[in-house]
């Protein structure tokens, strides 16, 4: 197993979810963690803010900065990696988990919230890579990880909510791109997604309540993928599309129980997931 020991991470929306389990994940190896994210103060309906991120990053063993950072403002967003570079010197790796959401169809969705997804989720993604790539050019393991799907054009996924579709793919988009670019180079560029719904505020906030949580993994099994593929080689492993559980399997993990929420509960299937992959495991409830 590859260790994260003394390596630099700019982790997007890291203050809760899945960006925070990735973040505790490497600070258990000893990891540097920058958090870039808004919620500076405490939110009635999300738990967490960049501070109690940074508590429990140094708790699980790591070090922790802290940052306020809108990823949709240029100068901001400069100048949270240049304060990460001067407090760790460098960053190897950049974790764009950072998205807006709205799965409303053509005619629901306003234009102010088109923008913001695709603000967040596709430039906020492309920028904050752009900006941390000189740093990764120079670091010895570099990746890029974005927490996006695979690039499926099924039209399934993009008539019920077409302006997210376009969004979450944009951020696929710049795995495909910047993995061919950059791969002569030594930058790994990949992407992750999980195969069922996560237990996150957003889920339960915009997706279904308390019933959706209990029928999903918890992000662990997310942190746990994303320690695999930032431990791997970077000039042999770029330019991928996984899939949690596959990816998992593939590296020898064999109990996906240890994830689910409620055993009790049948799994809900995420977004993106191609018709073609097939689960490691049974996603039925555990008799």
């Amino acid at each position: 197993m590859g260790t994260l020991a003394g390596k630099t991470l700019f982790v997007t929306g890291g203050s809760r979810g899945i960006g925070l389990a990735i973040a505790l994940r490497a600070a258990k190896d000893g990891a540097n963690v920058a958090i870039a994210a808004k919620t500076a103060e405490a939110h009635p309906k999300l738990p967490g803010t960049i501070y109690t991120a940074a508590e429990d990053i140094e708790q699980a063993g790591g070090k922790a900065l802290p940052l306020v950072v809108d990823i949709r403002n240029e100068e901001i967003v400069v100048d949270a990696v240049e304060k990460t570079v001067e407090t760790f010197g460098g960053i190897d790796i950049c974790i764009n988990n950072a998205s807006a959401i709205s799965l409303t169809g053509t005619l629901e969705t306003d234009m102010k919230r088109y923008d913001l997804m695709h603000q967040i989720n596709t430039r906020g993604t492309y920028m904050v890579s752009k900006y941390c790539l000189p740093h990764l050019l120079k670091a010895e393991n570099p990746h890029i990880l974005n927490l996006s799907p695979p690039l499926d054009m099924a039209p399934r996924w993009f008539g019920p909510h077409v302006a997210y579709t376009m969004a979450k793919f944009g951020m696929s988009m710049c795995v495909l791109g910047m993995a061919e670019e950059f791969k002569d180079k030594g930058v790994a560029v990949n992407a992750l997604w999980p195969r069922t719904t996560i237990a996150t505020a957003a889920v339960k906030n915009l997706l279904g309540g308390e019933k959706m949580i209990q029928g999903s993994r918890t992000p662990d099994i997310l942190s746990d993928a994303a320690h695999l593929i930032l431990t791997k080689p970077s000039r042999e492993f770029t330019g991928n599309f996984c899939i949690d559980d596959t990816l998992l399997a593939e590296n020898g993990i064999t109990n996906f129980d240890q994830y689910r929420v409620d055993p009790a509960q049948d799994l809900f299937p995420d977004f993106f997931v191609p018709e073609g992959s097939v689960a490691p495991a049974s996603l039925k409830a555990i008799s």
